[in-house]
């Protein structure tokens, strides 16, 4: 398959209009942005952005905990993404005496710091185009299992020699399906101390009911800090580790914005759609998202109601519970914004023109019927995955729990003595973690809920046979299943399966745990009968869009970018409201008379819209220091930068690459961004950075932390 070179749209691009749409690779910036950008009051360069030669805004931007972004903002590692993307570590260090996720937590010096076992902080050191290293001895003659083995075998043979020497991390992806690939050099630092975080009522306020909403006053925020050796060095945690010096910071802005500033944001967004065609989109649309939203409507029911009654079921499930709300709530906004912009139609109108185009041209002309019919085959298989990741992945925990045995169950018996130990001290690991957020009851109630649904909804044929087994045993009864499920089975007791991990009882006993079964026998399943058909399909759906998408490219000439994949990105568009909907219009900014005005006077910190007495104390005293605006405390602001999941945490950035927020979230009208962006719709959320300031100095008495910025007033 031939590469469409960059060349061969670079030169029908037209600049001349302001494109919010699109997440751009910053090593291209130069060719492809950079005029755009400064034409709408960016006033630096595209090196400024990205460079190899000198330091440059790349240095500041970190792949935070291979999740979200965060952007160091001293010159001793200062951190700063989402509250919601250090919510696990915050959790982790909560305890029923030190509640950090309802009360905060603030270092008073960096020995009070605290260490983040498994955290990551990665940084940007190179990305290579490596298309023709990669697609070397490939052409169109060869199948494309052999296509794909060269492939594979090349892009080591490419790895292999950027590692010599260094101990970086590098991955080689695809880029518009295969036509491109990229190589992205990364140094990985691994000792990421907890700072400081401002109490849930502050960094999640509004929580399920504001999220993904406009407008919106949560202060998303958390601060750590990136530890290095003597050498600067990544190393593993340390007390004799050192902040790191960064090669850059962000200096920060107290100047504010206004309707119309540019905005330019920085950072990892997760993955997009963009290309998909009708057939794609009619099955998310009508098949999927509303299945697993009444899935997860059921499976949040049942733990907010324990929430409600416990503190620690509070603490344990607080984490899970927002990781459960927040594609719940996305796929809502997601098929209503999809719907109500005719996606459908428009992808068919698209279509219709591609047809017209490639008529005559046999490289063309038959992608868009191969791709309806393997989207038509491929259905059921991507519709028994969903399900499986719901269950097994969402709820109910012990499932998974279950499955991590699986090893030392079958295995024991053929172990050394010195890998039974690692083993052993695995599953110690595992079952310590697992049992201190662990709820048996709310469990048990998650799986009667979630096995139910997902034994209505997915196809006979593809029903594990250990599930329709105890559905014949229990008659469908699915809260007598889980009744005696959950009385017999050791993995939903600590005291039960201890003495299988220390080796008082024989391990491989386990085997006929009902949980046991249950697990192993729906994972097998999936691994046999599943995936390897919906991979197979997948990757011809692959191999067809890739055409699809470079005829595009080819006859349809227009700026085009590559869908988001996990990489480092830029986005870029301005400071402005919109009007989603007839009869509504928002402004561009919030502000703290906004948290007041929604305020529940209640003494229950879980409560989404409790607002601590200090917060309010500030509010009516107006003492906001040097962080107001005209004696207001700004919130948060929207922009129309195209972003996605991954980019929470991200630095919003001004025309003087100076941190002006973090970018923490889009509207509800927004979510159907990642198949199709809506310019007069689509906005990104951003807490502003003088309320980031104003919550760490005045409300929380971190004054030593903002000393440590660079401030610009």
């Amino acid at each position: 398959m031939k590469r469409v070179l960059l060349s061969a749209f670079l030169a029908i691009v037209s600049l001349n209009a302001f494109a919010h749409e699109g997440m751009w690779l910053p090593q291209l910036i130069n060719q492809l942005n950079e005029a755009d950008m400064q034409k709408n009051g960016f006033k630096l360069t595209a090196e400024d952005i990205y460079s190899i030669n000198k330091s440059s805004m790349k240095d500041a931007v970190v792949w935070f905990g291979r999740g979200c972004t965060g952007e160091v903002v001293s010159d001793q590692g200062l951190l700063l993404t989402n509250h919601h993307c250090g919510y696990g570590q915050i959790q982790s260090h909560s305890t029923t005496e030190d509640n950090y996720l309802l009360d905060g937590f603030w270092a008073n010096n960096q020995s009070e710091e605290l260490a983040n076992e498994g955290l990551t902080a990665s940084f940007i050191v190179r990305i290579d185009d490596v298309t023709k290293k990669v697609l070397k001895g490939t052409n169109d003659g060869l199948s494309e299992e052999k296509r794909q083995e060269i492939i594979k075998k090349n892009i080591d043979k490419i790895v292999k020699k950027a590692s010599k020497g260094n101990s970086y991390e590098i991955f080689i992806k695809p880029f518009f399906y295969g036509n491109e690939y990229y190589m992205f050099v990364m140094n990985t630092f691994k000792d990421i101390r907890l700072v400081g975080a401002p109490p849930s009522s502050i960094g999640k306020f509004g929580s399920d009911t504001d999220n993904w909403v406009w407008p919106r006053h949560t202060g998303d925020f958390s601060v750590f800090r990136i530890y290095a050796n003597e050498n600067n060095e990544p190393a593993e945690y340390s007390e004799n580790n050192k902040p790191y010096k960064p090669a850059h910071h962000f200096p920060i802005s107290l100047k504010g914005v206004k309707e119309g500033d540019f905005t330019m944001v920085y950072g990892f967004p997760g993955r997009t759609k963009q290309y998909i065609p009708s057939y794609g989109v009619s099955y998310v649309v009508d098949k999927a998202n509303p299945v697993k939203i009444q899935m997860r409507d059921r499976a949040l029911a049942v733990m907010k109601e324990a929430m409600d009654a416990d503190e620690k079921v509070f603490i344990q499930y607080a984490s899970k519970y927002a990781r459960v709300a927040n594609y719940w709530k996305k796929w809502i906004g997601e098929s209503m914004g999809l719907e109500r912009l005719g996606a459908i139609d428009r992808k068919k109108e698209l279509e219709s023109e591609f047809e017209a185009l490639v008529k005559d041209r046999d490289e063309y002309k038959d992608v868009l019927p191969s791709l309806e019919k393997l989207y038509k085959d491929v259905e059921e298989y991507n519709f028994a995955y969903e399900l499986f990741i719901e269950i097994f992945y969402y709820s109910p925990e012990a499932l998974r729990y279950a499955y991590r045995f699986s090893n030392a169950v079958n295995g024991k018996s053929e172990m050394k003595e010195d890998e039974w130990s690692k083993e052993q001290d695995y599953l110690e690991t595992q079952t310590e973690r697992f049992f201190g957020n662990y709820n048996a009851k709310v469990d048990q109630k998650l799986f009667v809920v979630m096995m139910s649904m997902y034994a209505e909804n997915i196809s006979e044929d593809l029903k594990a046979p250990a599930l329709k087994e105890l559905e014949k045993t229990y008659n469908g009864d699915f809260e007598k299943m889980a009744e005696e499920i959950y009385s017999k089975s050791a993995f939903v007791s600590a005291e039960r399966i201890k003495p299988y991990v220390n080796g008082e009882k024989e391990i491989s006993e386990l085997k006929n745990d009902p949980f046991y079964q249950l697990a192993t026998g729906l994972e097998s399943f999936y691994q046999l009968a599943i995936k390897p058909e919906r991979n197979r399909l997948n990757a011809e759906i692959e191999k067809q869009m890739a055409t699809y998408v470079k005829g595009q490219m080819e006859l349809m000439p227009k700026k085009y970018w590559p869908d988001a994949n996990s990489t480092l990105r830029v986005t870029y568009g301005k400071v402005e409201g919109s009007e989603p909907r007839d009869g509504m219009a928002y402004l561009p900014t919030t502000t703290l008379e906004g948290v007041v005005e929604k305020r529940v006077k209640t003494d229950d910190k879980k409560h989404e819209f409790y607002v601590p007495q200090r917060l309010v104390d500030l509010y009516n005293e107006k003492d906001y220091g040097r962080y107001a605006e005209d004696g207001k405390m700004i919130v948060c602001f929207t922009g129309s930068n195209h972003t996605t999941g991954g980019n929470s945490g991200s630095p919003v950035i001004n025309g003087e690459g100076q941190l002006i927020g973090i970018n923490f979230d889009r509207s509800w009208e927004s979510t159907m961004s990642d198949i199709m962006f809506d310019p007069e719709r689509c906005r990104n959320i951003t807490v502003d950075i003088r309320y980031v300031l104003f919550v760490i100095d005045k409300y929380a008495g971190a004054k030593w932390l903002v000393d440590e910025m660079t401030i610009v007033e």
